[in-house]
């Protein structure tokens, strides 16, 4: 956001909850002595590759992670690849759209919804921040369920939180995550059932939930396709995981990113899927990261999103052909195509 208000403040949605704890990152261990400095400049195992490049990047971002890396290896086993502080429960800002969409397309798996259904896009729902309906600077249109969907998912849309308020309260919400499994991961609701703020999750839980997404256990097979190519579409966001990468790597990666601030310092988010050649889903990612600094530069020269780059080159490249666990579902996307208008 160009101004200094909270985006979370500006979504208007509802009360904050309690400040999170921030606890310090330990220091990393010196080399033992007599070490063999050889074995140093062995190379490194894809595992070993991620966990040095995640300690280096994070320590030069500073702020306090809490992330979850997991990994497919050769035998095609999910293997947990890192966790720093996995467990710990934090606001998701906009990664917590995710979890939103989810429900709203788990309403629409049984049958009380439809992506076709219309909904009216009026000036007294329009919310500034991320997004782009608050730049048509004149309303009344009619947009469908699939419309403010990929805007939100896409363009991280703020008005699209509020248009999945109006087909799924709050409440309902939190009580389709509830079954699903989820423990942690809620909205916040307030007096007014159709709204309400974007709430908490845990890196863990966000893994779980993109997994289970990838592999199709999650939502209905139309459902996991249509949320899985909005999140792998080329004009997604790029600043983070999928900056250094050509457009077929980039759509391999699908990502979802947030952004905020609180009394602590910035907190700048990014969690998503990488798939390998054949579309299987190969590794997960999820990296939170609060009580940092530069707290009004949303773009991609902040450190914390620095650092997602470097890591995403890196995880990108420990995944090649791959070998999927058995039962994995394999998604692929539509080549990007630019069309001159003439």
């Amino acid at each position: 956001m160009p101004d200094k208000v909270s985006r979370r403040v500006a979504l208007g949605l509802g009360a904050a909850t309690a400040a999170l704890v921030a606890v310090p990152r330990p220091a990393l261990a010196a080399p033992a002595p007599g070490a063999d400095p050889a074995a140093d400049r062995a190379p490194l195992d894809p595992t070993q590759r991620i966990r040095q490049a995640y300690r280096t990047r994070t320590r030069q971002a500073g702020g306090v992670w809490h992330s979850h890396v997991a990994r497919v290896d050769a035998t095609g086993t999910l293997r947990t690849v890192l966790a720093d502080d996995a467990d710990r429960v934090t606001h998701g800002y906009s990664v917590q759209k995710l979890a939103v969409a989810v429900a709203v397309l788990d309403t629409i798996d049984r049958g009380q919804l439809r992506l076709d259904q219309r909904l009216d896009l009026t000036p007294d729902i329009i919310l500034g921040g991320s997004g782009l309906y608050h730049l048509q600077t004149v309303w009344g249109d009619e947009v469908t369920v699939a419309n403010f969907l990929t805007a939100m998912l896409l363009v991280s849309d703020n008005t699209a939180v509020r248009m999945c308020g109006r087909v799924v309260p709050a409440l309902e919400i939190n009580e389709i995550l509830a079954a699903k499994g989820f423990t942690h991961t809620r909205v916040e609701p307030v007096a007014n059932p159709n709204r309400f703020f974007l709430g908490v999750t845990t890196p863990r839980e966000t893994h779980d939930l993109l997994w289970r997404l990838a592999n199709g256990t999650l939502l209905s097979a139309g459902s996991t396709s249509f949320l899985l190519g909005v999140l792998r579409w080329i004009n997604g966001y790029h600043d983070g995981i999928r900056r250094d990468m050509s457009s077929a790597e980039r759509s391999r990666v699908a990502t979802k990113y947030g952004a905020d601030y609180d009394e602590r310092g910035a907190a700048r988010h990014e969690v998503g899927i990488v798939f390998d050649q054949t579309g299987a889903p190969a590794l997960t990612y999820a990296f939170f990261a609060d009580t940092l600094g530069d707290r009004d530069n949303y773009g991609g020269t902040h450190p914390a999103v620095r650092a997602h780059a470097d890591l995403g080159r890196v995880l990108f490249d420990t995944v090649g052909a791959g070998t999927a666990p058995a039962g994995a579902s394999r998604h692929t996307v539509a080549p990007f195509r630019p069309v001159d208008g003439g």
